[in-house]
């Protein structure tokens, strides 16, 4: 009974790290289980560096039509689930068709990515970054994995500019309010 279990898992397990994980500012951010996860955070315009590592699983082989990774920034609405809205997306081939039969690791690096948006996880809507890598694959389901990481934009003005944004919605809330109030008295 237990070969019909392994029949249905991937051939091979993936590893995604980034170079400066270990040290790297980390923030946690809840995951579609439910579960609370620590995950690397960057700023725009930084580079993301790291490396894939793909290990078949003993006396495997995995045959493939390419391995790509790519760095998506996906904007999610809660009333459609599963629907992904792409706003930022990156892709690097790692190896051309063939087949792999021992642990093999292949060093990425996106530079400069710009990343307007900081990562937010709402009640209705969710905006997140990820690093996504493909095993492509002939007659068979394609081996993806995911990692996420957090975006977060620090500028040194950023209370200053949250106080003016206030006090322009506060301005424009008593404006209009005064405009209606005059508009009703005339």
């Amino acid at each position: 009974m237990n070969y019909l279990i392994g029949a249905f898992k991937p051939p091979c397990n993936i590893a995604i790290t980034f170079s400066d994980g270990k040290t790297r500012k980390q923030a946690s951010i809840k995951k579609d289980n439910g579960k609370t996860a620590m995950v690397p955070v960057f700023q725009s315009l930084e580079n993301i560096v790291g490396e894939v590592a793909i290990e078949p699983i003993q006396g495997k082989k995995v045959e493939h039509t390419g391995v790509k990774i790519e760095l998506l920034g996906q904007i999610e609405l809660y009333f459609d689930r599963g629907n992904f809205y792409d706003f930022t997306s990156l892709v690097r081939e790692l190896d051309v068709p063939g087949e792999i039969y021992e642990k093999k690791t292949y060093p990425f690096e996106f530079s400069s990515v710009e990343m307007p948006y900081e990562s937010y996880n709402g009640t209705n809507v969710r905006l997140r970054y990820i690093l996504k890598v493909t095993i492509s694959r002939n007659y068979v389901s394609n081996i993806v994995e995911y990692r996420d990481f957090c975006v977060r934009n620090y500028s040194p003005n950023r209370q200053l500019t949250t106080a003016l944004r206030w006090k322009l919605e506060l301005k424009i809330v008593y404006t209009s309010s005064l405009s209606t109030t005059k508009a009703s008295i005339i």
